[in-house]
Order: structure tokens, then sequence, then C-alpha cells
């Protein structure tokens, strides 16, 4: 055991102290703060005011445009031709709105010297569609209030009813977004920091290094603590970039910057959180309160999801990695690792391709027994998790995840021991099954 906890300090030490470690720690925060405040600061910093002239023959939409955000209509009564001319002369936009002779006035034309946003052709659109519906309304001798006054907004509670009996809120679009989210990261750390795994032992074995340590370790001592460490390195990058990407965004929040665009964060956090409840809101409404916020995380055990996601990046992180190892062991090139890798990293990639059915039927019986398999319960776990899922489940799959790790650590070690001393050769599936059977 002191050998292994050894092994387990130099691979931790070496790695946090090398340059790209330290790069990759303070570039990661940056990169994913600045996913946050790019768009804000990029939106404020490059909008501008944009003028529409309205020339309009029929009369029915005067005082019918109101102003919006970045978009001021006014309205023009000339010919086309000199309001065209005039518009675009100041770099304003000219809404044509011509007179037809049988038809209802439903076609329009926008001249304008750029491409107009989207933003403004669909409000055009919108508007006009509003009042040509309400005209035909009155046609027919149906008053559009009426029509109005009869839609309703359906707002749907979902109550999860637990085992015991007690209810609670919750809220299937935070659910989702939040299983997703967690599903994928635990893919990436897995798969990234296993492959670290097998670059290190390849390595080792290249420069003959591992000639050197087997003479005072067994194979299998090396292979758990090279595993270990690197796994603790994965965790404490995972951990340093979580504490600095919320520190870099709460001090753009606090007022150093310009407190518009530190508003604009503020906001766009907010209904990152609670897209599936607010719906599209006007760049002027600032966000939701975070009361809302306060409310619809609270169907969710975030202790749990902490808690698991820790394990289960832990365990899949393990298990992965201890055949990455062996494959280490066993190759000599990395044009080699592909024929081994494929196998390997299909089970993950058919977790995140999953993500969809598991996040629409969280408690289906594909969802259960791909949470059991160790090789996917991982991804399908923490895609459950914030649904619910029973204790019970919970445990038998941690259980099952622990009892394949020792398993796949066996095997593993019985392909590393020979592996690693074998050099030049080509190594198949064929060697590989020997050397399992020695």
């Amino acid at each position: 055991m002191g050998k292994i906890l050894l092994i387990i300090q130099r691979e931790y030490l070496t790695r946090v102290r090398k340059k790209s470690f330290i790069v990759m720690t303070i570039i990661g925060p940056i990169l994913m703060a600045a996913l946050v405040i790019l768009p804000v600061y990029l939106s404020e910093s490059t909008s501008s005011m944009e003028k529409v002239a309205v020339l309009d023959e029929t009369g029915w939409f005067f005082q019918k445009f109101h102003n919006q955000q970045d978009v001021r209509f006014y309205y023009v009564n000339k010919g086309l031709q000199q309001a065209k001319a005039e518009a675009l002369a100041k770099g304003d936009m000219l809404l044509y709105i011509p007179l037809p002779k049988l038809n209802l006035p439903e076609n329009a034309e926008l001249f304008s010297i750029k491409q107009p946003g989207l933003f403004v052709r669909g409000y055009i659109k919108t508007v006009m569609r509003q009042i040509v519906e309400d005209k035909k309304l009155l046609a027919k001798g149906i008053d559009p209030n009426v029509i109005k006054s009869v839609k309703a907004h359906i707002n749907l509670v979902t109550i999860k009813i637990s085992e015991e009996g007690t209810e609670k809120e919750s809220n299937t679009d935070v659910e989702t977004g939040l299983a997703i989210f967690s599903g994928i990261l635990i893919y990436m750390f897995v798969f990234m920091y296993g492959a670290q795994v097998m670059r290190g032992v390849m390595e080792e074995k290249q420069n003959r290094i591992v000639e050197v340590i087997i003479s005072s370790v067994k194979p299998f001592q090396l292979m758990m603590g090279k595993i270990i460490g690197v796994g603790m390195v994965g965790l404490t990058q995972f951990l340093l970039w979580i504490v600095l990407t919320l520190a870099l965004v709460g001090v753009f929040q606090s007022g150093i910057f310009s407190s518009e665009i530190a508003h604009g964060i503020k906001a766009l956090t907010e209904q990152s959180v609670a897209s599936g409840q607010t719906g599209a809101m006007s760049a002027g409404t600032g966000g939701i309160a975070m009361a809302q916020i306060s409310g619809l995380l609270s169907s969710i055990n975030i202790k749990v999801m902490v808690l698991s996601f820790i394990f289960y990046f832990l365990g899949g992180y393990l298990l992965y990695s201890s055949l990455f190892a062996a494959v280490g062991g066993a190759i000599d090139h990395d044009a080699d690792a592909q024929q081994f890798m494929l196998p390997i990293s299909i089970p993950l990639i058919f977790s995140v391709a999953m993500t969809g059915v598991i996040a629409n039927q969280p408690d289906g019986a594909l969802a259960l027994w791909m949470s059991m398999i160790p090789l996917t319960s991982p991804v399908i776990m923490m895609m459950r998790i914030p649904f619910g899922v029973p204790y019970w489940q919970m445990g038998l799959s941690a259980g099952i995840l622990l009892l394949t790790f020792v398993f796949t650590t066996f095997l593993a070690g019985k392909i590393y021991r020979i592996g690693i001393l074998i050099y030049g050769k080509k190594v198949g599936y064929s060697d590989l099954w020997k050397w399992l059977r020695y």
C-alpha cells in the first residue's frame, strides 16, 4: 500500500507542476466565463439603433408599429421613390405597404442598404398579421377582442409523489437541461483523463523508464497508483475550474466593469437557468427574480447531485482508466491504439447518443438497465438523478460500478504486466486473450 501511495504522490505532484496543467487551469475558467460574458459584452458594444420609415398606403398600420429596444419607427407620407431615396440616404430602412386593388394588404416590401435583422423582420410580420386578422374577423362580424379573450395560457405544474406519500413540485425543463449537462460533462472528463493515463503509460514504456520502476514495484501497483494519481489531478482541475469560473463571473457582476454589461450577464445567467419557464424574455426585463430561480432549483437535491457527480466521475474514470492503462501498456505507438480504443469508447459514445431518450423517459426500463450497466452507468445515472432516483437504485448502481472496477483492474493488470515489457511487436486481440489466460 505504501508503494501505491508513493506512486500516487509522484503522479499527482508531477502533473500539477507541469506548465500545461497550470495553463489549462487558468485558461479553462476564462473560456467558460467567456461563454457567459462575451455574448452580453458583444451585444452591448456592437448594438446600434436602427430606424425604419413606414410608408403605408392602406392606412391600416398607422401608429401600429411601436418602438422597440434597438428599433425606432417613424411614418412618412411621400411617393415611394422619394421616400426610399430619403430613408436610404440617412441609412434607415423603408417599410412600404402598398394598397392592394382586390386582396387584403398581406404584402409589404422592406428596403435596406444592409441585411435587416431577424428581430426587425419578425416584429413587422407579427404586427401586420395581427392587424389583418383583426380586419378579417370584423368583416365576418366577429369582434377580435372576443377571440383574444378566449385565449388562455396553461401553466402545468408537475408534482412528484414519493413512496412515502410526500408531494414535491418539480420542473421538467430545468431537470432535463441539468441532466444533459451532467451526462456530457462526465463523458468529457472520463474520456479526457482516461486517455491521459494511456499516454502516460505509453511514454514511460517508450522511454524505458518503466523497466526501472517495475524493479521496485509490481506492475499492478504501478498501474493502480498511476490511475488514482491522474484521477486526483483531474478532480483537482475540475474543482478549480468551477471555483475560478464562478469567481470571474462574480467579479464581472460586482460592478468592476460596466454596470449595464454586468446587469446583462446577470440576466443571461438567470435566463439560462430558468429558460424553460420564462420563455422569450425581452431584453429590458433584466431577467427573472432570484426567488424564482430558487423555486426552480428547489425541486433538485443539489447535495445529491454534487456527491453523485464526484462519485460517478471517479468511478467512471477508474473503470475506463484501467482499460486505457492496459491498452497503453500493450502498444508502442498512438497509431496502434485505434483498434483498441474504439471498443472501449463505444459504450461512452452510445450513452451520449441516448441523451434524448433517457431525458424523455428517465424512469423507463432502458434508462434503468443502462444506469446499472457499469460501462454506461456513469453517464446515464447522472442523467437520471436530476429527475429523482430511488436510493436503492443509486446504491445498486454504485456497488456494481465498484465491483466492475475491481474486476477490470484485475484483468487489465494481467495485460499490463506483460505488455509493458514487450517492444516492437504489433499486438492483436489474440495476444491480449493469451495474456489474460496466463
